[in-house]
């Protein structure tokens, strides 16, 4: 017995003509009548009589008619009450996430999250991608935005599909400000600020290719707001990926591209095989309908 043939039977039984309940239901004559039909085979018993100008019920209908009714309003029923639910998920999601460009994703994603879920609340922990995941893998942050390389063997993530830029921060003064982009061999001699994550630095190596031993790497840091205060104070150059350098950063010093170009790509993840919360798994839920789980 199937919610929507009972639909279909109370339907006829109201208007007391298929024409017309065929209309209310936007389906055919032919596709109710044979639904109908299907109907009366499978119960094995009469529930219409069919006049020229009317059909009536049949003792059955009429009976079949009332447990209809009620086990069509107690779907109606049911289903306001998930509805019911469904907005009044309250909770908390800790975010963990760097400094990059991929953050207005997140911030797309939490608002659209939120159009449904006004209750939930967000609390976002900026740092690098160490200790975002360090902070996944402890229980202290459920999601985490954080650039590649990651353990897939820890994480369930998805990869976005924004690349993110390594970039030169340098003061607007600087001679290098001249130049539209950045090659290994004008950052010889000069004094640098570099990353602190380990995976990272090897694949600033390989950029500089030779180069890298002959550097002068005087600072590292791990966010991007601290080496902005060096290169400000004309301790460093800093390699930094572009991400979400705003117009605060950018009042005394500039950035350029690097030549050739270096990029990076970003991921969302959070731990794989452990129980979140209903807020968590619906903004996991959110965020794989609405990006793809890839």
């Amino acid at each position: 017995m199937e919610i929507r043939t009972l639909r279909y039977f109370v339907t006829v039984a109201k208007f007391e003509s298929i024409t017309k309940a065929a209309e209310e239901l936007h389906i055919t004559q032919p596709t109710l009548s044979r639904q109908l039909a299907q109907m009366e085979e499978e119960y094995g018993v009469r529930l219409f009589d069919r006049g020229i100008r009317k059909i009536s019920l049949t003792s059955d209908g009429i009976l079949l008619r009332r447990r209809a009714e009620e086990i069509l309003q107690l779907v109606s029923k049911t289903e306001k009450e998930l509805l019911s639910q469904e907005m009044l998920i309250d909770g908390e999601i800790l975010i963990g996430c760097g400094e990059l460009a991929s953050m207005q994703t997140v911030s797309d994603l939490i608002r659209s999250f939120q159009n449904q879920h006004p209750l939930v609340h967000f609390d976002i922990h900026t740092g690098n991608a160490d200790h975002v995941r360090k902070n996944i893998e402890s229980g202290i942050t459920d999601i985490g935005l954080m650039l590649e390389p990651i353990d897939k063997n820890k994480f369930d993530f998805i990869r976005l599909k924004q690349t993110e830029n390594w970039v030169i921060l340098m003061r607007q003064d600087a001679p290098l400000a001249e130049k539209e982009a950045v090659s290994p061999s004008d950052l010889l001699e000069l004094p640098l600020c570099l990353v602190r994550r380990p995976s990272v630095k090897n694949e600033l190596a390989s950029w500089f290719g030779e180069s890298y031993e002959k550097l002068d790497v005087r600072f590292t840091s791990n966010l991007t707001t601290n080496a902005a205060n060096l290169v400000k104070n004309g301790l460093a150059y800093a390699m930094v990926i572009e991400g979400l350098l705003s117009d605060m950063h950018l009042k005394e010093i500039c950035y350029r591209p690097l030549s050739p170009a270096l990029t990076a790509t970003s991921v969302i993840a959070w731990k794989r095989n452990t129980p979140q919360n209903i807020a968590v798994s619906r903004f996991i839920e959110h965020m794989r309908s609405s990006l793809g789980d890839s």
